[in-house]
């Protein structure tokens, strides 16, 4: 028997990456098994509806509500802190307003808080008197203090102001709490370490689901890198301290002169000239290509004429370029740490230690100098989209599923109760520079 759902994910566009993308990916997939009403912001309105007349099939189990989220837009010129605090004391309490609304007409059997996915936002549809379900979440891991030296003054202030925030929002805040407590049984954890992190800071175990799955241009077979061909490298992300693109210029300027490489930079940001710069002083700037910002499309066509991507990221979760590489054959060398430690193993790329910043760079040049090596690269593409099938979107609806009938067979025996209101957040504004598994169980 499908169930009735109710789904809060302000962040659900077909259109877009990121958080978007993940929202639009996760309803797709439980709406396969489910009939669900997804909340979501009304900004994505014009690109869910001209998607559901392209695909009228999707709208039997995919019913759209749209809130608006009111806006000050002078504060929010100062940035993402102004962003989250109206989605959160705005947007989120109007979105269980609908959500109740609707419940009283409809009768959900299952409540589900989706995007945003960081562990501060729980939302409140926790407080329909249906069994609720959290995530998948992410947030909760700290940045490698070691690390932070790599990102600059102004980035290193920013992550170990973040780490602070987190440490303390972590042990102090209530709204996560009682929402971890109000989902006992029935929270996702996006990564292992995430998981490890809500057992230790909520004592509540989670399923491991990773938040992001497979693209829809996918390659059957990889790329073979000919003799006399450059080895194509790709990079993508925003241009941000974070993403600590540096490190990996400093990697490959230690590469011995005769191997011949091209690195492709893909996204811009406020770090963007600080590193063309960097790269020309490191002596490789004739080797880097900068694309600014393009469309997904043409990424994932640049991602498939490439050879490896190379991850420098200090903190992220799974990461959506990843995944998209791994589906079109693309090895992965990556810090070990983050997701990145879940979605990689030996079959299909190189997780480098990250203990340092010294260590990173070295360990990044060792790894992208045995791709020279065509069988041993090739080997690992072809471990590459093999690996990609563990984040099949029909996998993560069928997890969730499992997820869904177990909550509502227990909802049956079990009275909930609701309690506490959501609390204000703060971020550190940031800046640049560049010198299904529960804690003890399986994944899914």
């Amino acid at each position: 028997m499908r169930l009735k759902v109710a789904v809060v994910a302000y962040a659900c566009n077909p259109r877009l990456g990121s958080e978007s993308g993940v929202g639009w990916g996760w309803v797709n997939a439980i709406a396969r098994y489910h009939d669900l009403w997804v909340i979501t912001g009304k900004e994505n309105r014009g690109d869910i509806e001209a998607e559901l007349e392209r695909r009228p099939e999707l709208k039997e189990h995919l019913h759209f509500e749209y809130v608006h989220r009111v806006r000050y837009r002078r504060l929010e010129n100062f940035g993402k802190p102004f962003y989250l605090h109206t989605y959160k004391h705005r947007w989120l309490p109007a979105a269980y307003e609908r959500a109740r609304e609707l419940h009283a007409r409809i009768k959900f059997d299952v409540a589900h808080q989706m995007t945003y996915i960081g562990f501060r936002f729980p939302g409140e549809i926790w407080k329909l008197d249906i069994p609720f379900v959290w995530g998948p979440i992410g947030g909760l891991e700290q940045t490698n203090w070691r690390l932070l030296p790599a990102l600059g003054w102004k980035g290193a202030a920013y992550y170990a102001a973040r780490n602070l925030l987190n440490d303390f929002d972590r042990r102090m805040r209530r709204p996560p709490r009682t929402a971890m407590k109000r989902a006992s049984g029935s929270v996702i954890a996006a990564t292992s370490g995430i998981a490890n992190e809500i057992q230790r800071f909520y004592g509540e175990s989670s399923v491991v689901i990773p938040e992001v799955g497979l693209p829809p241009l996918a390659k059957q077979a990889p790329s073979r890198r000919t003799s006399g061909m450059p080895l194509q490298l790709i990079w993508s992300g925003n241009h941000l301290p974070g993403k600590a693109l540096p490190l990996l210029l400093r990697a490959l300027s230690r590469l011995d002169p005769s191997h011949d490489w091209r690195l492709t930079v893909l996204g811009s940001g406020p770090c963007t000239r600080a590193w063309q710069r960097l790269s020309n002083r490191l002596g490789i700037g004739n080797r880097v290509r900068w694309t600014d910002q393009i469309s997904r499309n043409k990424a994932l066509e640049i991602t498939q004429a490439s050879h490896a991507l190379v991850i420098s990221s200090v903190y992220d979760l799974t990461s959506t370029v990843l995944v998209e590489a791994l589906a079109n054959g693309l090895p992965v060398i990556c810090p070990d740490h983050c997701g990145f430690r879940d979605a990689i193993d030996e079959s299909c790329g190189i997780k480098v230690p990250a203990t340092s910043p010294s260590g990173l760079i070295k360990g990044l040049s060792r790894a992208v100098a045995s791709l020279f090596d065509e069988p041993t690269r090739y080997s690992l593409a072809l471990g590459a989209i093999r690996r990609s099938k563990r984040y099949a979107w029909e996998e993560k609806g069928a997890a969730v599923n499992a997820i869904y009938r177990r909550v509502t067979k227990r909802g049956q025996t079990e009275f909930h109760t609701a309690v506490a209101q959501p609390e204000p957040l703060n971020e550190a504004s940031r800046s640049c520079d560049g010198s299904l598994e529960s804690t003890a169980g399986q994944r899914v």
